[in-house]
């Protein structure tokens, strides 16, 4: 396979995969060693669904392998074979779960895989070739690759998903580049340390251990539960005390506790922080409950599908089925994020993990139409940050990674663990194409292999949480050992979530041993990427 792009053609893009295309004049290309800067100059506003570079890397070998890396925090990530596996998108009629799984929701081209931001593709006897994207917060990027007349036929494509640009002078996109070498592995560490200095990732985190209530009590969280495991937590080495999904009055009315918490958050903070833990709060700030005040208060808020009726931008039956999505480009929106952050931050909640926020990637009508989907996903996030303050510390997750780079300190990288190995058919929903998207601990064990080059160089990896208890898991010791052993292996957040009044000392044991586990493998990464720069421009 001949990696070198040339001849490289330009492709612009709209009304869908099948529809219009423009001039290819319009996209100005300057040529690097490793790859090329590029940028989109059209005569007047015009609404792009994307801007692709082509090229033919030579003869097709057989059992390519190719990394995919998938566009959000859940969506699947891991090798497959060009040419033998599909892209997820052609086993699913879903629109919607096309749209919270890739940066372009349409269904690829039959024998084409796909992945977002970067890939690596290894044929046999190799060398590895590396095509990636260098920042993600202008657009999103999307590597295609098939097999046409038995070439590869590799394409960079700006995903820019119907936003207005042009006429006012070149619409600069992010630089691409294409490298080889003998360790997918290296490429890709090497990738992630230029995306981070481009992007100005977060990555000086603390190393840190925590509790979260999520997966052992789920939205069935109380008050009175809560401050139990706090009286435990004192004997437990945690930094972090988080309050997951369950505490609020509705799906947008995150500064409203239910009935099951009699205390307001303020309060619920104070008591945390006494225990000289740090307070955090989960939230998923760019949704709202149809019933919620804020949906039935603040209408101007929401984002619109093409009816103008509000958008439905997830379906979550713990929360009652649809909800709708927020507007991140409208001012209003994003005073309202700001204020969120800030009174979040007011309340003594210093760490705040920000869910499902793939939603402004949803198709819809957006009060700013010159903003693409990633820039749209920013803005939510650059808001509340604002309000939140520079200073705090903010986890993504259900996040579309490129996106999101330079303004979380922490990034989930795979699916929800569950008490369970595999998934139960019984228990979750299982889509086809994403089954590897669904809650089961296996599948974010695979995820935190995969995606372990972004550790210290994009953010603070986030595996997910660990499981120390024997009771309430289907989860074999061997399979139990497993988990908690890659997690330690990462270097990533170390955080439980077990009722800690059913912990014994051979837990408290354990968990010592992942953190020593982590703290080791964190150092190493740390002094790994003190020396490890941007490659040189070519």
């Amino acid at each position: 396979m001949d990696p070198a792009p040339d001849p490289l053609r330009t492709t612009v893009r709209r009304n869908g995969r099948d529809g219009g295309r423009l001039d290819a004049d319009a996209v100005a290309v300057t040529r690097r060693a490793d790859g090329w800067d590029w940028a989109l100059d059209l005569d007047a506003a015009t609404s792009v669904d994307a801007v692709g570079a082509e090229w033919d890397a030579g003869p097709a070998d057989p059992a390519t392998r190719m990394f995919v890396n998938g566009w959000q925090s859940w969506s699947p990530t891991g090798w497959r074979t060009l040419g033998v596996d599909d892209d997820a998108s052609r086993a699913s009629t879903l629109d919607f779960l096309r749209a919270i799984h890739h940066a372009d929701p349409s269904v690829c081209a039959p024998g084409e895989l796909r992945s977002e931001m970067v890939t690596v593709l290894v044929p046999p006897g190799g060398p590895a070739t590396l095509v990636g994207f260098v920042g993600g917060s202008r657009h999103d990027g999307t590597v295609r690759v098939r097999v046409v007349d038995g070439h590869v036929r590799i394409t960079a494509e700006a995903w820019l998903g119907g936003a207005r640009v042009g006429g006012d002078g070149p619409w600069p996109l992010h630089p691409v580049v294409v490298r080889t070498g003998d360790d997918p592995d290296a490429l890709l560490a090497q990738w992630a340390t230029d995306v981070g200095h481009a992007e100005a990732a977060r990555v000086a985190a603390p190393f840190t251990v925590g509790w979260c209530s999520w997966y052992q009590y789920f939205e069935r969280i109380d008050e009175a539960t809560l401050r139990a495991n706090l009286t435990h937590a004192v004997d437990w080495p945690f930094d972090v005390f988080q309050l997951d999904d369950g505490y609020q009055s509705a799906v947008g009315d995150w500064l409203v506790p239910n009935e099951r918490f009699p205390s307001s958050l303020d309060r619920i903070a104070a008591t945390i922080r006494a225990t000289g833990a740090t307070a955090g709060l989960w939230l998923a700030p760019f949704l709202a409950a149809p019933d919620s005040t804020v949906a039935r208060t603040r209408p101007e808020l929401l984002a619109r599908d093409p009816a103008g009726d509000p958008l439905i931008a997830m379906f979550h039956d713990i929360w009652g089925g649809f909800v709708l999505g927020l507007d991140p480009t409208a001012p209003e929106t994003a005073a309202h994020l700001t204020d969120l952050g800030r009174a979040v931050r007011d309340a003594g909640f210093d760490y705040a993990k920000l869910d499902f926020t793939f939603s402004p990637n949803v198709p819809g009508v957006y009060a700013d139409p010159a903003r693409t989907p990633a820039q749209r996903v920013r803005a939510g996030y650059d808001a509340f940050r604002v309000g939140f303050g520079d200073d705090g510390f903010v986890l993504g997750c259900g996040a579309p990674l490129g996106a999101c780079v330079g303004v979380v300190d922490a990034m989930r990288i795979g699916p929800d663990v569950a008490p369970r190995w595999e998934v139960d058919p019984t228990i979750d929903t299982v889509w086809p194409g994403y089954e590897f998207a669904a809650p089961a601990t296996r599948h974010a064990f695979e995820a935190t292999r995969a995606r372990q080059f972004m550790h210290r160089r994009l953010w603070v990896n986030d595996p997910d949480c660990v499981m120390l208890r024997t009771t309430d898991t289907s989860l074999t010791p061997e399979q139990a050992r497993a988990w908690t052993d890659a997690i330690g292996a990462s270097g990533g957040m170390v955080v439980v979530s077990d009722d800690l009044g059913r912990l014994g000392p051979e837990h408290r044991t354990h968990l010592d041993e992942i953190i020593a586990t982590g703290r080791a493998a964190d150092a190493t990464v740390r002094a790994t990427t003190a020396g490890h720069r941007p490659a040189a421009p070519g």
